[in-house]
């Protein structure tokens, strides 16, 4: 899993495109912030993660992953826990990725939600693009979240919100890996979810040797509308291995 978003469909990729295929693999990772569309989840503070991956020769993919949260300043600790599946195939210079991806969280965040993905990649450039395809909430209305962003009713529809980003990835000669990306979130969703005053862009840096990986992560917020930082520059350091589990 990355400090920008877990990769899930970058696992089932790598399975694919790769000489030797393996059916299954688990991932950990640690982090001293949990960073999800440039926007902290763990409060600014430390994440450990961890997941699971099943991917046939086929293409299909079916994996699930999780994290500690944590939405508010008083140490009130939750947890992610994410499902997905879907297809991806390609080659050593282009590759696909169709899926849907479910976030499932406990009762002190009260909210789940799914995306559907898709994913296309050639040489080191990558598109991304997630579209909400609804919410799980049975809160009564009107319903307020962390930032005080107060709505009739939680139960969004589909379409209600998007991300779509671009990343451009190269190996210096050293064998650091450095990545750009750039992402915009946008709709109603969003600004209820994160509790951000409206739709907005974030952009990083990563420099990656090895499992270890440090980035530099900003938005344009003027003003998070929250107590997260969210409109402030964030400095990430994170360690991640993934692992074959086959006999």
């Amino acid at each position: 899993m990355t400090i920008l978003r877990h990769a899930c469909a970058a696992t089932a990729l790598a399975l694919v495109s790769g000489t030797a295929f393996a059916e299954v693999t688990a991932n950990v990772g640690i982090s001293n912030n949990y960073l999800w569309r440039g926007l902290t989840q763990t409060n600014n503070e430390a994440q450990v993660s961890g997941g699971l991956d099943f991917a046939s020769d086929s293409g299909f993919y079916i994996g699930t992953w999780a994290s500690n949260v944590e939405y508010a300043s008083d140490d009130t600790y939750s947890y992610e826990h994410d499902v997905y599946f879907g297809f991806a195939g390609g080659d050593d210079d282009f590759t696909w990725d169709v899926g849907w991806l479910y976030y499932n969280y406990d009762d002190i965040n009260k909210i789940d939600f799914h995306d559907l993905y898709a994913k296309l990649a050639w040489g080191g450039f990558g598109i991304d693009a997630y579209v909400l395809t609804g919410t799980e909430a049975d809160e009564p209305a009107p319903f307020c979240n962390f930032g005080g962003t107060c709505v009739p009713q939680a139960d969004f529809g589909a379409g209600q919100a998007y991300y779509v980003a671009l990343n451009y990835a190269f190996e210096l000669e050293n064998g650091m890996g450095i990545g750009l990306h750039v992402g915009q979130h946008a709709g109603d969703f969003n600004e209820y979810f994160n509790g951000v005053g409206g739709d907005y862009i974030d952009y990083s840096v990563s420099f990656s040797v090895s499992d270890f990986t440090f980035a530099i992560s900003d938005t344009d917020l003027d003003d998070s509308a929250s107590n997260l930082d969210n409109d402030e520059m964030k400095f990430v350091v994170s360690y991640s291995m993934s692992f074959g589990l086959d006999p």
